[in-house]
């Protein structure tokens, strides 16, 4: 259940982010949404633990994986104007 409820939350994430977040180089797709949300979710965990915000054992959050998404994002968007 807890990797539905992952898969759930990140698309989710992904989906607000993607509102949120100029341009137009946005990946599109159910999945690529899903993984969007889902990496941004570990990204901010990662940033996170290692800022000292979260314990070892202590996820971002809903919050922090939108954040995490949008981060992703503009790097997404950044890496798409070079080509």
């Amino acid at each position: 259940m807890g990797i539905l409820w992952s898969i759930i939350i990140g698309f989710i994430a992904g989906v607000i982010a993607k509102l949120i977040t100029p341009g137009d180089n946005k990946p599109q797709g159910f999945i690529l949404t899903t993984v969007l949300g889902v990496v941004g979710a570990v990204l901010a965990t990662v940033i996170g633990q290692a800022i000292g915000w979260y314990g070892p054992n202590d996820g971002a959050g809903f919050i922090g994986a939108i954040v995490g998404a949008i981060i992703i994002l503009l790097i997404w968007g950044q890496l798409a104007k070079r080509r």
